[in-house]
């Protein structure tokens, strides 16, 4: 009977400890995500979206190429961003070792809204720019501008009319991703987006 009872509560204990071992992993940077979101006027949701498609929120990943850290930010992202904020210091770290840099947590997240930020500029006034921000982050900012742009005088583009604009199938699934969570996230807060 005992042998049946610890069978049983075996399979029930472990798969609650890897639940919550799992939501600790996922929420352990939610306040350094809200602060770097709000500094930058970002959705919070957006940002942790984008770092569980990115890493999987393991700060250690390095890409294909050359990104680093949660938000995988490429060590010229980080370069223009010390230089843009005038931080002498981190861009004498930058050239001597940017891993180490991108490899902090707070200081990748800082970065990584910060060109989020950037790469939602041109789209700010558009309705939901989010999927534009997201390719922008993932191609880049020329590359979103183009998938983006319609013919004199017609409507703006809805999110799903520019997705399938994209070309490259990659940055399509990338952001299809990303924004399939990110509304999930919102329905699941009773925020329709």
């Amino acid at each position: 009977m005992k042998r049946a009872i610890l069978l049983i509560l075996f399979p029930l204990i472990l798969g609650a400890s890897v639940y919550f071992l799992n939501q600790y992993w996922i929420h352990r940077y939610d306040s350094l995500i809200d602060r770097q979101a709000n500094i930058y006027r970002l959705d919070r949701d957006l940002v942790w979206s984008i770092i569980y498609e990115e890493t999987y929120f393991s700060p250690w990943k390095t890409g294909k190429d050359g990104e680093i850290g949660l938000m995988q930010v490429t060590p010229a992202v980080a370069r223009e961003w010390a230089a843009e904020t005038g931080m002498r210091e981190l861009e004498r770290q930058m050239a001597s070792d940017p891993h180490a840099v991108l490899r902090n947590p707070e200081r990748n997240v800082q970065i990584g809204c910060w060109y989020l930020e950037t790469a939602n500029r041109p789209f700010r006034d558009l309705p939901d720019p989010e999927a534009r921000m997201i390719a922008a982050y993932n191609a880049g900012p020329s590359r979103a501008a183009e998938w983006n742009r319609t013919a004199e005088g017609a409507p703006a583009l809805s999110s799903d009319e520019f997705i399938k604009h994209i070309d490259i199938p990659s940055t399509r699934a990338y952001v299809t991703s990303i924004m399939a969570r990110y509304r999930k996230i919102k329905q699941a807060r009773g925020q329709v987006n």
